[in-house]
């Protein structure tokens, strides 16, 4: 059982950057990929990011690459999503997500824990 908890968002002006991060809890976090999912009002869930078990690698959506950076650090159990020139369509409710598989998170696979969200609103 992994729990996750999400921290950091909070109301930015459009060009501006946050960093949420998602603690995880128990002694098995560095067994799983981590993701950060977005849902806007009235849309589905997307996939943003994801980094494999080491960190070594990583992956993102078309709407954020260039602008996010997904990390994480194992001795923390903590994973961070670093978000630059923020627009007003990345406002969303931003969700980390443990997953035992790391492709195919962009391409519906459903990841194993999600935490409760935290809420990001970019305004002009």
């Amino acid at each position: 059982q992994v729990q996750l908890v999400e921290s950091g968002g909070g109301l930015v002006q459009a060009g501006g950057s946050l960093r949420p991060s998602c603690a995880a809890s128990g002694r098995t976090f560095s067994s799983y990929a981590m993701g950060w999912f977005r849902q806007a009002p009235g849309k589905e869930r997307e996939f943003v990011a994801a980094i494999s078990w080491s960190g070594g690698s990583a992956y993102y959506s078309d709407s954020v690459k260039g602008r996010f950076t997904i990390s994480r650090d194992n001795a923390k159990n903590t994973v961070y999503l670093e978000m630059n020139s923020l627009k007003r369509e990345d406002t969303a409710v931003y969700y980390c997500a443990a997953s035992r598989a790391y492709y195919g998170l962009d391409h519906k696979r459903r990841p194993d824990y999600w935490g409760q969200g935290t809420q990001v609103t970019v305004s002009s």
